[in-house]
């Protein structure tokens, strides 16, 4: 492919990914197209701080459990907690243990020291409480949204909702929540039980009660406070629903949980930029009275990230679902901008140097091991004589679609990934 790409080649720093956009973005995202590889997460690190230091971007959040995220907020903003406290316990998926993510954490608790609240930076999970192998169980979710509630509403109001003793009477053990067999066998899942479908109807309950007792709630609360209630409502009532449809027997059941998924997913993300219903509603009243903390930076896989449908193969059959980008996106148009992440070798895990002939093949040709690719000048530069997909030979890395190009703000290229060592 003789393709000369020079003229939409830019160097990896914050003006030439603003250069790409429609202005500034409310959510700006940065996808990868594998985990656990932190050569990638020191080119995000790079990239976001310049974006946080000239753009003025002031959250990040990234694909890792919600609620544990609240642990790593507290941290950069006032100190609480130890680093490797915080490492150990604010992040999900083994994210932890990544040297790039604890340097992210670092970098985040130096920049906030000395500043105003209303000018400091902010960190969030954006997932669900959920794991490859299955869900948490939602006690701390629905205890939490209790506990706001219990502290600034009269007892009898609460107890005639809900009480405390019978959330603790319905949750019971929390290893049946995340019993691993339940992903694989249906019949091993609690999501159905009655129980849970008790539980279900006390949230939507207990979330309703929140929502009527809202002028009341956001006087009396910080607005952290009534932030985090919104984040316990809403977790708790799509792991209630997630584990509903572990218990499917259908076979649109893995389709149906990977969308759940990346609904949350994308709630947590309206949250985050302040456009849900909810935040859009509580202005400027009582001691709730909002701090802008846009415009945010994101994280995560691809997959997650993108407009267009996604799609794997879970247990040899494929599965397609619309992305928490492809919804956010649909939502706020131009105030949401991806940036996908594409790869030339990580010799590591058996993936060499690409065909020629792919998009990453075209890009490995160059000379620059860390480029920004304006996507849509490349597509049109393309043309109709699109390279073929490239072929990952392992599991655990989706190659860039040549048709999403189109679609996507900007590629981020890195040429060869380095094993990290220990």
């Amino acid at each position: 492919m003789a393709t000369d790409i020079k003229d939409v080649t830019h160097a990896v720093d914050a003006s030439a990914v603003m250069g790409l956009l429609r202005g500034r973005p409310r959510l700006l995202a940065l996808g990868e197209p594998t985990h656990g590889e932190d050569a990638l997460l020191d080119v995000r690190n790079a990239l976001f701080r310049q974006l946080v230091e000239q753009e003025g971007y002031r959250t990040i959040t990234i694909e890792s459990d919600c609620l544990r995220g609240l642990l790593v907020d507290d941290h950069i903003t006032t100190g609480a907690g130890t680093l490797d406290e915080v490492m150990e316990r604010g992040f999900s998926h083994g994210w932890g243990a990544s040297a790039a993510n604890r340097e992210l954490v670092r970098w985040m608790r130096a920049f906030n020291d000395g500043r105003p609240a209303a000018d400091r930076l902010r960190f969030a999970g954006f997932d669900g409480p959920l794991e490859i192998t299955g869900a948490e169980s939602p006690r701390a979710a629905l205890t939490a949204l209790h506990d706001f509630l219990s502290t600034r509403l009269d007892k009898d109001l609460l107890d005639a909702t809900c009480a405390v003793e019978t959330l603790d009477r319905l949750l019971g053990r929390d290893d049946r929540w995340t019993n691993p067999a339940a992903m694989t066998d249906p019949s091993r899942s609690v999501g159905r039980s009655a129980d849970a479908t008790e539980l279900r109807l006390l949230t939507d309950d207990l979330v309703a009660l929140l929502d009527a007792q809202k002028p009341h709630l956001i006087a009396t609360s910080t607005r952290d406070d009534w932030d985090r209630a919104r984040l316990y409502g809403r977790t708790a009532t799509g792991l209630l629903r997630y584990h509903y449809w572990m218990a499917d027997t259908s076979p649109s059941r893995m389709t149906r949980l990977v969308s759940l998924r990346d609904r949350m997913m994308a709630d947590n993300l309206l949250a985050v930029a302040g456009v849900d219903a909810e935040s859009a509603a509580v202005g400027a009243v009582g001691s709730a009275a909002r701090v802008d903390r846009t415009p945010v930076l994101v994280h995560a896989h691809n997959g997650h990230l993108q407009r267009n449908r996604s799609s794997m193969r879970m247990g040899g059959l494929p599965v397609e679902w619309w992305s928490a980008g492809a919804i956010v996106s649909a939502r706020l148009g131009d105030a949401y901008a991806f940036l996908a992440t594409a790869l030339g070798t990580i010799r590591h895990q058996g993936v060499d140097a690409p065909p020629r002939d792919t998009v990453e093949g075209l890009l490995y040709a160059g000379p620059d091991e860390c480029a920004v690719i304006d996507a849509r000048g490349l597509a049109a530069t393309l043309g109709d004589s699109l390279p073929a997909p490239r072929v990952s030979p392992w599991f655990g890395y989706a190659p860039l679609d040549p048709a999403h190009l189109a679609g996507v703000d900007g590629v981020v290229f890195v040429k060869d990934v380095a094993k990290t060592e220990a």
